[in-house]
C-alpha cells in the first residue's frame, strides 16, 4: 500500500537521521571531553595496587571544615574511585567536591568548577548518558566564557592551582608544580594559600635536587608564614629548615606541637611532619610522647595510629642511647599488627615494617624471617618485589650476619629495572663492597650489565 510504504520510508529515514544525529554527538562529545582540563585528561594513569595506597592516603587526609583543599580533596578522590571502577562512589564524591568548593569561594558558581564539571562530564560519557555528558560540557563552556583567564594563552589560575594541588599529592614533576602554583599564585595574589603552595613547590623541589638551601628561598619561607599564620604545617617546615640551617628550634616547635594538639581535628601531615623533625632535633621519646598524645585526643584517627607505630619503630631502630625501656619493642609489634588490618591495602610495606622490629627482638628473630619467607614466596609486582629484596637484603646483612647471601637479594634489588630509591640503594651498597674489595669481580660484572631502569 503506497500510503504504507510511504510510512516506512518516512520511519527508515527518521532513523537513519536520529542514528546519524547521535553518532554526530557521540564524536563531538569526544573532541570536546578530550580537551578538557581535569582529572581525567591530566594523564594521571596508576596501577590498581598504586591506586589502592593513594585511596588510603586521601582518606587520612583531613577533611574537617575550613581545609582550604578540601574541594579538590573531593575532586582527587572521586577520581581514584572512578578509576578503580567504583563509578557510584565517583560520582558523589565530584558532587561533594562541587559543593564544597561553591562553599568555600562563598558563591553560588566560578571557574573553580571548570575541572569538576570536566571529571562530571566523562564520568558520565562514560556511563553512557551522552546527555547529561553534554550537559556538563555546556556548563563548562558557559564557565570559559564567563570567568575567562586573565592572562591571554595561559589557563585559568583556578585551573592551574588545582592541577598543581594534584600533581604534588601523587607526587608528580616537581617543575610543573613550580610552574603552575606560581602562574597561579601571579595572576591571582589574594589567594594565599597558592602563595604558601608555590614556596612549599620550590622547597620541595630544592629538596628533589639535593642541593643547599639559598637564603632567598628562606626568606620566602618566612614571608608565606607570615601571610598563612593559622597553615601549622608550613609553620613546622619552615622551622625544620631553619635547624637544618644549625638554629635552635626546640623551644617554637613545642609550642606549635601544643597548638596542633588544641585542635578539633589533628592534620595528618602536620603531625607527621612534627614528628619527624622531633626525631631530628629533639628526641625519639618525645616523639613518641607526641604521637602517643595526639591518639590520645583522637583516637578513632588511624593515621595517628600509623604515627605512633613509626615513632615507636624509629625507637626501635635507630636508638643510640643504652637499652630500650621495657615494652617498648612489644609496643611496636602490637601498633604494627593492628596498621596490618587498617591498611589492607598496604600489606607488604607493613608487613616489612613489622619483619624490621621482630628482627631486633631477642625472642622473637625468627619470627621476622617467616614473614620475609611469606612475602618472598607471594606474588608481587616488579615495583614491589625491588623494595622487598632490597629490605630483606639488609636483614640478612645486619641481622641474620649472611653477608653473602645479602648481596644476592642486592643484585635481585638491582637486577629489576625500575628506577626507585630501592634500587639505587642497592645498588650503592653494592658499589661500596666493590670499593672495599669484597667480590669485587663479581659486582663489577654485574654492575656493568646491568640494563637501564624503566622510567
Amino acid at each position: 500500500h503506497p500510503i504504507i510504504a510511504h510510512f516506512k520510508a518516512s520511519k527508515l529515514a527518521a532513523d537513519v537521521f536520529t542514528c546519524f544525529s547521535f553518532s554526530f554527538s557521540a564524536a563531538q562529545s569526544q573532541t570536546t571531553l578530550e580537551s578538557l582540563q581535569c582529572h581525567l585528561t591530566w594523564d594521571l594513569d596508576r596501577s590498581r595496587s598504586i591506586l589502592l595506597l593513594l585511596r588510603d592516603k586521601i582518606e587520612d587526609v583531613r577533611t574537617e571544615e575550613g581545609n582550604r583543599w578540601l574541594g579538590h580533596i573531593y575532586n582527587l578522590w572521586g577520581f581514584i574511585q572512578y578509576k578503580l571502577g567504583l563509578n557510584e562512589e565517583a560520582k558523589s564524591l565530584f558532587q561533594k567536591a562541587a559543593e564544597t568548593l561553591n562553599k568555600l569561594r562563598k558563591a553560588d558558581e566560578g571557574p573553580w568548577l571548570v575541572v569538576n564539571y570536566g571529571n562530571l562530564a566523562w564520568l558520565h560519557h562514560h556511563l553512557g548518558d551522552q546527555a547529561e555528558s553534554q550537559a556538563y560540557l555546556s556548563k563548562v563552556d558557559a564557565l570559559m566564557k564567563k570567568y575567562p583567564s586573565p592572562s591571554q594563552g595561559e589557563l585559568h589560575p583556578e585551573i592551574y592551582a588545582e592541577k598543581a594541588w594534584t600533581l604534588m599529592f601523587l607526587r608528580e614533576d616537581v617543575k610543573l608544580v613550580v610552574d603552575y602554583f606560581e602562574k597561579a599564585a601571579r595572576m591571582q595574589p589574594d589567594m594565599v594559600e597558592w602563595n604558601t603552595s608555590y614556596v612549599l613547590a620550590l622547597v620541595n623541589a630544592h629538596k628533589h635536587n639535593n642541593t643547599r638551601m639559598n637564603p632567598d628561598l628562606l626568606e620566602k619561607m618566612r614571608q608565606a608564614k607570615e601571610r598563612d599564620p593559622e597553615n601549622l604545617y608550613f609553620a613546622v617546615l619552615y622551622l625544620e629548615q631553619r635547624a637544618d640551617e644549625g638554629e635552635n628550634i626546640q623551644d617554637e616547635v613545642r609550642e606549635i606541637a601544643r597548638k596542633v594538639l588544641r585542635t578539633p581535628v589533628c592534620s595528618y601531615d602536620c603531625v607527621r611532619a612534627l614528628c619527624r623533625v622531633y626525631n631530628k632535633y629533639l628526641s625519639l621519646d618525645e616523639a613518641i610522647d607526641l604521637a602517643e598524645e595526639a591518639l590520645q585526643k583522637h583516637p578513632d584517627q588511624r593515621y595517628l595510629k600509623r604515627c605512633v607505630a613509626h615513632a615507636y619503630r624509629n625507637k626501635v631502630l635507630y636508638a643510640s642511647e643504652g637499652p630500650l625501656r621495657p615494652g617498648v619493642i612489644d609496643r611496636a609489634i602490637s601498633l604494627h599488627e593492628e596498621l596490618i588490618s587498617l591498611y589492607p591495602h598496604s600489606l607488604l610495606v607493613k608487613k616489612t615494617d613489622l619483619a624490621t622490629i621482630y628482627a631486633k627482638s631477642r625472642h622473637s628473630k625468627h619470627k621476622a624471617e617467616q614473614i620475609y619467607q611469606e612475602l618472598l614466596e607471594s606474588s608481587l609486582e616488579p615495583a614491589d618485589k625491588q623494595m622487598l629484596y632490597n629490605s630483606y637484603a639488609k636483614f640478612l646483612n645486619f641481622d641474620q650476619n649472611d653477608f653473602y647471601g645479602s648481596i644476592q637479594y642486592h643484585m635481585n634489588a638491582a637486577a629489576i629495572p625500575e628506577k626507585s630509591y630501592f634500587r639505587e640503594n642497592s645498588m650503592r651498597t653494592l658499589e661500596k663492597t666493590k670499593d672495599r674489595g669484597k667480590m669485587c669481580r663479581e659486582i663489577e660484572e654485574f654492575l656493568r650489565n646491568l640494563p637501564e631502569p624503566r622510567q
